[in-house]
């Protein structure tokens, strides 16, 4: 079975930044919430400063849309590699079953 680069992607996408976002606007409000974890994502991506700011919340959102969408293609490309390759090393006739 093949996965769908594009729909793996945009759930990647869309989960992380996802992810990113709403723990940055609960932060606006509850400065300690996430703190961490912003904090490790401003590590990662160039220009996010993890600050209870919506602009910051929606930098930090934007690169993790991206990064998701990077990702989530990567993995489901990743799979598709492996999963062809192991179809043709497996026997042919697998479980007892006879091939139509």
């Amino acid at each position: 079975m093949k996965l769908s680069v594009r729909a793996v992607a945009v759930t990647s996408a869309l989960l992380w930044g996802g992810a990113v976002l709403v723990t940055g606007v609960v932060n606006v409000f509850q400065p300690r919430y996430g703190r961490e974890f912003l904090q490790m994502a401003a590590s990662i991506y160039p220009g996010y400063k993890a600050r209870p700011e919506f602009r910051d919340a929606a930098v930090g959102a934007a690169y993790a849309t991206l990064d998701g969408a990077v990702g989530g293609a990567l993995f489901a490309w990743l799979y598709n590699c492996f999963a062809c390759e192991c179809e043709t090393a497996g026997p042919a006739n697998a479980g007892g079953r006879e091939s139509r």
